[in-house]
């Protein structure tokens, strides 16, 4: 029965994209069907944190000893480029405050779980894409909140206080309790482990739906303008995040590894942080971010697999889990 399902659960993470495309559709379509999905946002994200944290493992962190440089070299560039460059297309673009703010907690969000995939099929160093994913989550509820603080300030009010209780509820929390199911009932967690896409799959679909439903107005007159900004943000972080490991000398896997850990976010965080603190229409990057990143992600990930060169020096890492 559970391989059944582990096997259901595969494909529908190979279709995910797709999956959260139609259910958006249908949420825009018929926004009334999901009136008060918005309450739920916190516990799907919560879910699926606490399935990360059950893949994750000593070795994942033991990483960051074997190779100091390159981890913090990532870990930097991803809380430096997508900030920034989600605060310069808040300049650039003509989007509202809310809008821009919800730029912005995507910027200053942790990395995603979607990128380990993402690395391990693009032929990068995985080892490195979970440990980068891992200790970004793990530093998320003190570094998010006071980056929000800082770029989005000027647009609507911050609370950091509020935001990093929030985070250490709905991320850290899981997180912990997921990691520590895995050391107390290692047996019985592995055997669930290969449903965790299917459950990823949904809870991100749920925060989509959720989010559109409760903006669907407003998006219908600003999705074009939210979708360019969305779109930049992500390809210029994968661009940038490859040229700062290419620049300090960082392997070919390391490269490949930076650029999707830099380029792809925890959007889903995003998405639960600006329904609950901001508004349902600070949360539509966030919502179109969860969505876009997992196709341009894959697209990234399928040329650089055909592409020789990438040199992977540390072990598998067998990934079980997909993104927020």
């Amino acid at each position: 029965m559970i391989s059944r399902i582990g096997a259901f659960s595969q494909l529908v993470g190979r279709w995910f994209p797709l999956i959260v495309l139609v259910a958006g559709a249908i949420a825009l379509t018929y926004p009334n069907l999901f009136a008060g999905w918005t309450t739920v946002v916190p516990w799907l994200l919560a879910i699926i944190m606490l399935g990360m944290g059950m893949t994750l493992e000593p070795r994942d962190f033991a990483y960051v000893a074997r190779r100091p440089a390159a981890f913090a070299i990532g870990v930097v560039a991803h809380f430096v480029i997508m900030p920034l460059l989600a605060w310069l297309l808040t300049l650039v673009l003509p989007l509202s405050p809310e809008l821009a703010v919800g730029v912005i907690l995507v910027g200053c969000a942790p990395s995603g779980t979607a990128s380990n995939v993402m690395v391990y099929l693009a032929k990068g160093d995985t080892a490195l894409s979970v440990a980068m994913s891992s200790v970004s989550t793990l530093v998320a509820p003190i570094v998010t909140p006071f980056l929000v603080l800082w770029l989005a300030g000027s647009y609507l009010p911050v609370d950091p206080g509020a935001l990093i209780l929030e985070i250490l509820q709905i991320v850290l929390v899981p997180v912990i309790l997921g990691f520590t199911l895995r050391r107390l009932a290692g047996p019985v967690v592995a055997k669930a482990l290969p449903v965790l896409p299917l459950i990823s799959v949904i809870g991100v679909t749920g925060v989509v739906v959720a989010v559109v439903s409760g903006s669907a107005d407003k998006l219908l007159s600003v999705g074009p303008i939210v979708v360019l900004a969305v779109v930049l943000h992500n390809l210029l972080g994968v661009g940038l995040g490859y040229a700062a490991a290419r620049l300090t000398g960082i392997d070919e896997a390391g490269r490949r590894a930076i650029a999707l850990e830099v380029g792809m976010q925890n959007s889903g965080l995003a998405a639960s942080l600006a329904s609950t603190y901001f508004s349902p229409v600070a949360a539509l990057p966030g919502a179109i971010f969860s969505v876009w990143h997992n196709i341009s992600g894959s697209l990234v990930a399928t040329y650089w697999a055909r592409r020789p060169g990438a040199v992977v020096g540390s072990e598998e890492h067998q990934v079980a889990s997909d993104d927020a």
